[in-house]
């Protein structure tokens, strides 16, 4: 996540508050607001910023922050896969899923195993638009998918405010 920690042992928030010498309200803004890429890197939760300063000037806390973020994302599929037995596609969305291909492809990198094989040319020119990713080999595909949250936002809001049923 950008700001957020993620998982984590919940004993952490006591060590944390006791070596710190943090409040409960402290160490919970610490791991909502001051972790993930952030708190790793030092730098930015920016993807792009992060990836340009790998690039530049190869950071070993912005490696670190792109490998773990990359690891886990990769890791959370691999256990939906188990969990589902297995899916159709990958979908890569909003900020970074339509706007990174190098994330997408270390994302990926590894689930050879679960039948998905990203096509190095798509994946490139797959930024900002619907693209399918996977080889044509694949049995389990990878697709970029644009999204417009603040659209979907604003509409399930009218709804709401109108008394309108969410559509199913």
């Amino acid at each position: 996540m950008g700001t957020r920690s993620g998982d984590l042992d919940p004993s952490i928030v006591n060590l944390i508050a006791a070596k710190e010498g943090l409040s409960p309200h402290e160490v919970e803004s610490l791991l909502n607001t001051q972790s993930g890429l952030l708190g790793v890197s030092g730098l930015t939760n920016d993807m792009k910023v992060l990836e340009e300063e790998l690039q530049q000037h190869d950071d070993r806390r912005v490696r670190l922050a792109i490998e773990v973020f990359c690891y886990r994302a990769r890791k959370y599929i691999g256990a939906l896969l188990a969990c589902t037995g297995g899916a159709d596609a990958v979908v890569f969305t909003a900020g970074i899923g339509e706007n990174a291909p190098s994330i997408r492809a270390r994302i990926c990198h590894g689930l050879q195993w679960a039948g998905l094989t990203l096509d190095p040319d798509r994946n490139q020119r797959a930024v900002g638009c619907e693209a399918r990713i996977s080889t044509d080999e694949s049995t389990l595909h990878a697709w970029v998918i644009p999204t417009d949250e603040e659209l979907l936002i604003a509409r399930d809001t009218v709804r709401c405010v109108l008394g309108e049923p969410h559509p199913s």
